[in-house]
C-alpha cells in the first residue's frame, strides 16, 4: 500500500490541472481554442485588472456539462443540446482569435437581444444580466461595467461578431476542441419551480408555504439569486392569484419563470350549530330524540358533539343540551337549548333501560338482583376442534421458541402476551413442510388481532371482535405453498407492528392443511428475520400460571334443558365458571404434561336457544371487567359498541325479541384479557306506554 501522502500530492496535481485547463470530452487536457486568446481584462474608471480565461466552474460540470452548443469552422450549422440549428454566420477566426455571431448564440443561453441606436450597441440580456457590444470596440459593457475582450467586435454580413473567449468569460461557460468542432457547455439554468401548500386556501386565514424542493421558503426571506411574484404569507382577498419564481444559476443566466395559480377562496366561516327535539316538553322516562340540523358553509363539518343529551331525563326540571361542531378549518360553532321535563312519570330509569338501551351498548342495573335469577341449567358436547393456545409464558422476558407442534387439518390459534423484556419484539407463526419429498399446503382463513396495546382488556377486547367478525364473513382460507423443508412465515400482517415493553398482543387465527406441518411460535427481536435463526431459538419456560397446550375438543356445542321458551321471568345462563362451564383439556406438547385451558379461552361456543316474547338479552360481567363479542343469528354485537363492562353493575344487551317467540343461533368464543365468568341474562321487558 502507497503512504497517503503519495495520494494527497497526485490529487492536488490533479485539481491544478482542472483549473488551468478545460478537459475534453473524453477526459484529456486540450489546447486553447486559438493561442491568441489571451486573458481579458476589466477597466473600472482609471484602472485596469486581469480576468483569468477560465471560469470556476465546478469539476462535475467539466464532465457531465447540462447544455452543449457545437459550432462548426466556416459553417453556419451549430447543434445545442444535440438538436440542430442555423446561426447567420459560420465561426470565424480573426487575428487568431474565434469569432462567432451574437444573434446565433445568444439564443441557447437564454438571452435576448435589442438595439440601441441612440449608442448603436447590441443589446443581450437575461434576468438582471446586461451585456453592451459596440461594432469595432474591443470594450463590452456588463451591467455598466467595462470589460476588454481578445479583440474588437466587427460586423460580417449584417451581423455582430463577438469573441467567442470573451462570451464564454462572461457567461461562464466553458470551451472545448472536439475535432473540427467547437463545443461551448454550461451550466443550464436551475428551475424555479415550487409548490404552494396547503391545497385549500382561504383568503385572511390560511397561511401559505411555498416549498422548493420540498423545503418551506419564508416570505420575507432576502435571497438575490431568486426572485418572486405576487408570494403571499396570508392572502388578503379571495380569487385567483398567480405566483412567480425565477432562480439565478452560477453563471448569472436566470431561470424560465415558473408560476402557479393558487384559487383563494372566500375567508371560511364558522359552522353554525343547531339541533332540535322531536317534542318541546318530556315526561320523566320519556325518550328524547335529537336531530342535528348544523350547517356549514362549505359543507365540512367532520365533528360533532353533544353534551346533556341523555336519551331521557329521570327528574323533573330544565336541562342544558349542548351541540359543539367543527369543521375541516379548525372553526367551531356551538349552540345550547333547554330541555323541560315535567314531573309526570312514563318509565324508571331501569324500565327505559330495558326498552331503549341499543343493542352491542350498555346499561347500569343492580347488579347483586343477578345472583338472584334463576341458573339455567344445560349440557354441552364437546365436538372435534383443535385449538393451540399459546398464553405461557405470558410475560415474554427474552426472546425464543413459544411452541412447536405437528399438526394436520384445521387447528384454531390464540395467542394472548406482554412484552416484560427491555426492547421491542415481534411474535412469529412459521409453518415447516416436514416432507422430505411433496409439496405442502397452508391456509390462513378467518384471523383477527388485537394490540400491541397498553391496555390488555382492548387488546384482547378488538382481537376477539375482529375474529369474530370474520367468521360473520366467512372469510376464505388463502394458501401458501412449502416446497418440502421449507419455512414460511404465516400471517406476516399479525407481525408487522412491534410489541414495545409493556404493551400487550393477542390475536386468532384459523390455520388448515392437508398434510403434515410443524408450526412453530417464535418470539424474536424487531427488525430480525426469525427463518435463518429459527432452529437455534431456545424453549421459553412455562410460567406455570398461564395456559400453554393444543386441545382436541375445542368446539362446544350446548344444550339447554328447558322445554319453554327463557326469559318469560328473570333468568341466566352461567358461562366460563369452570364447574357447570368445565374446562376441556389437551396436553403441553413442548413437556408431554396435561393442559386445562383455564377460563376455556379460544373455545368455540355454540348454541340455540328458545327466546319468549319481549325478552331482553344481555351480558353482565360477575369476575371483572369483560369485552368481547357475540354472534347472534349470523350479527356481529360487540360488548361493548363505545366502551366495555367494566362492573357487575353494567349489562351488555345482546338482543332483543318481538311480540312472539324466537329461536336465537349464538356463537362466541369468551375474549381474551377479560376476567371470568360471564352470565348470559333474559329479562322481560316492561309494556311500552304512550
Amino acid at each position: 500500500m502507497k503512504p497517503l501522502k503519495h495520494y494527497v500530492v497526485c490529487t492536488l496535481a490533479l485539481l491544478t490541472l482542472f483549473q488551468t485547463a478545460p478537459l475534453s470530452a473524453e477526459g484529456t487536457v486540450d489546447a486553447p481554442v486559438s493561442a491568441t486568446d489571451a486573458p481579458t481584462t476589466t477597466t473600472t474608471g482609471d484602472s485596469t485588472t486581469a480576468n483569468p480565461i477560465v471560469s470556476a466552474v465546478p469539476i462535475s460540470s467539466l464532465l457531465t456539462p447540462d447544455n452543449e452548443l457545437v459550432l462548426k469552422k466556416n459553417s453556419t450549422a451549430m447543434l445545442f443540446n444535440k438538436k440542430p440549428l442555423k446561426a447567420a454566420q459560420p465561426l470565424t477566426i480573426k487575428n487568431g482569435s474565434s469569432y462567432a455571431a451574437l444573434n446565433g448564440i445568444a439564443g441557447p443561453f437564454g438571452y435576448k437581444l435589442s438595439y440601441d441606436a441612440k449608442t448603436k450597441e447590441s443589446i443581450a440580456k437575461a434576468g438582471d444580466i446586461e451585456l453592451r457590444f459596440k461594432p469595432g470596440s474591443d470594450m463590452i459593457k456588463r451591467n455598466g461595467e467595462s470589460i476588454k475582450g481578445p479583440g474588437p467586435t466587427f460586423i460580417l454580413k449584417g451581423s455582430l461578431m463577438v469573441p467567442l473567449r470573451m462570451w464564454s468569460n462572461l457567461t461562464g461557460s466553458r470551451i472545448i476542441p472536439r475535432g473540427l468542432d467547437t463545443v461551448i457547455s454550461w451550466e443550464a439554468p436551475p428551475s424555479a419551480e415550487f409548490t404552494v401548500q396547503p391545497t385549500e386556501i382561504f383568503a385572511q386565514q390560511t397561511v401559505v408555504d411555498y416549498l422548493v424542493n420540498g423545503v418551506p421558503t419564508a416570505v420575507d426571506e432576502t435571497n438575490t439569486h431568486e426572485r418572486w411574484e405576487g408570494r403571499e404569507s396570508i392572502f388578503q382577498e379571495a380569487g385567483m392569484h398567480v405566483v412567480t419564481h425565477w432562480v439565478q444559476g452560477e453563471n448569472g443566466v436566470w431561470s424560465e419563470p415558473f408560476s402557479v395559480t393558487v384559487n383563494v377562496q372566500m375567508p371560511n366561516q364558522p359552522p353554525v350549530a343547531d339541533f332540535t327535539t322531536d317534542k318541546t316538553t318530556y315526561r320523566i322516562g320519556e325518550p328524547v330524540t335529537y336531530t342535528d340540523l348544523s350547517t356549514d358553509d362549505r359543507n365540512d363539518i367532520i365533528s360533532a358533539k353533544f353534551t346533556g343529551n341523555s336519551p331521557a331525563f329521570f327528574s323533573d326540571g330544565q336541562f342544558p343540551v349542548t351541540l359543539e361542531v367543527k369543521d375541516g378549518g379548525q372553526l367551531i360553532g356551538t349552540v345550547t337549548k333547554m330541555i323541560t321535563v315535567i314531573p309526570e312519570i312514563l318509565y324508571t330509569e331501569d324500565e327505559f333501560n330495558l326498552l331503549f338501551t341499543p343493542v352491542g351498548r350498555k346499561y347500569t342495573m343492580d347488579g347483586t338482583a343477578v345472583r338472584n335469577y334463576p341458573t339455567l341449567s344445560y349440557t354441552y358436547t364437546n365436538e372435534p376442534a383443535r385449538l393451540v393456545h399459546s398464553n405461557s409464558p405470558e410475560r415474554w422476558m427474552t426472546t425464543g421458541l413459544v411452541y412447536d407442534t405437528e399438526l394436520s387439518g384445521s387447528t384454531r390459534f390464540l395467542f394472548y402476551n406482554e412484552n416484560g423484556a427491555g426492547y421491542p419484539l415481534k411474535m412469529y407463526l412459521i409453518a415447516t413442510n416436514t416432507s422430505s419429498t411433496g409439496q405442502a399446503s397452508v391456509g390462513v382463513g378467518a384471523w383477527g388481532k388485537g394490540g400491541p396495546d397498553k391496555s390488555t382488556i382492548m387488546a384482547g377486547k378488538m382481537a376477539t371482535i375482529r375474529y369474530m367478525d370474520a367468521l360473520t364473513k366467512n372469510v376464505p382460507a388463502s394458501y401458501v405453498t412449502l416446497a418440502p423443508g421449507e419455512s414460511k412465515i404465516l400471517l406476516p400482517e399479525m407481525s408487522n407492528v412491534p410489541v414495545k415493553p409493556g404493551d400487550v398482543f393477542s390475536a386468532y387465527a384459523d390455520v388448515v392443511s392437508t398434510t403434515n406441518i410443524r408450526y412453530r411460535i417464535v418470539v424474536v427481536q424487531d427488525k430480525q428475520d426469525p427463518l435463518p435463526i429459527l432452529d437455534s431459538l431456545t424453549v421459553m419456560p412455562r410460567d406455570n400460571k398461564h395456559v400453554r397446550g393444543t386441545f382436541d375438543y375445542a368446539d362446544r356445542v350446548i344444550d339447554l334443558s328447558t322445554s319453554e321458551p327463557v326469559g318469560a321471568k328473570p333468568q341466566s345462563i352461567l358461562l366460563g365458571d369452570s364447574k357447570i362451564d368445565k374446562l376441556v383439556d389437551g396436553i403441553d406438547e413442548m413437556t408431554g404434561l396435561l393442559e386445562y385451558d383455564y377460563g376455556n379461552f379460544g373455545v368455540l361456543y355454540k348454541m340455540k336457544v328458545q327466546v319468549a316474547p319481549n325478552t331482553i338479552v344481555g351480558i353482565n360481567a360477575r369476575g371483572g371487567h369483560y369485552a368481547g363479542a357475540f354472534i347472534v343469528n349470523g350479527k356481529l354485537v360487540p360488548v361493548t359498541t363505545d366502551s366495555a363492562l367494566l362492573t357487575q353493575n353494567e349489562t351488555a344487551v345482546l338482543y332483543r325479541t318481538g311480540a312472539a317467540a324466537e329461536t336465537l343461533d349464538i356463537v362466541f368464543t369468551l375474549a381474551s384479557g377479560s376476567y371470568l365468568p360471564i352470565n348470559m341474562t333474559f329479562l322481560p321487558m316492561p309494556q311500552l306506554r304512550q
